[in-house]
């Protein structure tokens, strides 16, 4: 009930917000200004106007930034600290959307309230770019859809702003039990980067070659890391691994490993009792030692479940965003991947 004051209040409010922002930004390439490259580092030279963009959480933010270099102001939507999942826009954050050049979600499902936002912008000059795009989306199930929006048909060069805005495209579908954690693979990782890139080019087409050589500088850190994952998880002892809440599904798949998760995809479900019973179960047959939580949402399940079984906790984090030490830390999603690496190593080979 308290979500859905919270969708009516941010409605209700969201023409006055979109009144304040006007009608956005120009864009860097309606100006006559000229930027450089050197080395795959970008570098401002004029006086133009930088492009605008709004993330809808941290993975998109860090690989948005890493793409737009210096050519761009990157801002983030979800504070640190806050579990993205049931986040929704205040009607100042929906303001700066519709002040904004482009927009970057990840998709599947993982941001409830973009259709709305969408929907309130769509005669605007934004520029859309889903992440996930053309990513093989997995069901909480396990079952597999391609998530490529352009199925259906090529879009004419007419259709792209409607397509932009997700009136033609097909973002007004119910993801249901979708698992939106493609970021969690560093191979879809990736994808989402390349993604990104493309839309970059199509909002900033001068600066084209230079999103190019900064995707491409990032790509190959990703490239390392997956190969990190491939080398340092192939010759573990056990396969299947037990976690609070069910993100790491493309993760395991990727690396040939089994997710055991205690509840489901939304980190706030609680697991019922039958649930916890099974698990247990499963821990004591297979001599589970490590049970995994997460940062951001509370541990006590998987607490109770290890104090159960004799088994100790440890974090393998879903990095749907960073926390206040993560920050302090100046940890990124590659550092923050490697430490995942290094606890899945740990537990799967006690």
């Amino acid at each position: 009930m308290i979500k859905s004051y919270k969708r009516i209040f941010a409605a209700f409010s969201l023409s006055a917000a979109l009144a304040v922002a006007g009608c956005g930004s120009a864009k860097p390439s309606e100006s006559n200004g000229s930027m450089n490259t050197t080395n795959s580092k970008v570098t401002d030279t004029s006086t133009a106007a930088k492009l605008k963009i709004k993330t809808s959480f941290y993975p998109m933010y860090e690989f948005t930034r890493q793409v737009a270099g210096d050519l761009a102001d990157v801002e983030n939507l979800v504070p640190a600290g806050v579990e993205p999942h049931d986040w929704e826009p205040t009607p100042q954050d929906m303001a700066g959307i519709a002040d904004a050049d482009v927009i970057v979600y990840n998709g599947a499902g993982m941001e409830s309230w973009i259709d709305q936002v969408l929907d309130s912008v769509k005669d605007r000059d934004l520029k859309v770019i889903e992440a996930s795009q053309g990513i093989e989306i997995m069901e909480g199930e396990g079952h597999s859809h391609s998530h490529d929006h352009g199925a259906e048909g090529e879009h004419s060069q007419e259709d792209e702003h409607a397509h932009d805005h997700g009136a033609e495209g097909g973002h007004h579908h119910d993801h249901g039990g979708l698992d939106p954690h493609v970021w969690l693979s560093p191979a879809l990782a990736i994808q989402q980067v390349r993604n990104i890139e493309q839309g970059l080019a199509e909002a900033d087409p001068q600066h084209k070659d230079a999103y190019k050589a900064n995707a491409d500088s990032y790509v190959s850190k990703l490239e390392a890391l997956d190969q990190e994952f491939k080398e340092g998880l192939k010759d573990s002892k056990r396969k299947d691994f037990i976690t609070q809440h069910a993100a790491f599904g493309y993760l395991a798949k990727e690396y040939g490993l089994t997710q055991v998760p205690i509840a489901g995809l939304s980190p706030d479900q609680e697991p019922s009792a039958s649930q916890m019973a099974k698990i247990i179960e499963f821990a004591k047959e297979n001599n589970v030692n490590t049970i995994f939580f997460e940062t951001l949402v509370a541990s006590n399940v998987a607490e109770t479940i290890a104090a159960e079984i004799g088994a100790t906790t440890a974090v393998l984090n879903p990095i749907e965003g960073l926390t206040e030490e993560d920050i302090a830390k100046q940890l990124d999603y590659i550092a923050i991947m490697r430490q995942n690496l290094q606890a899945l190593q740990a537990a799967l080979n006690e």
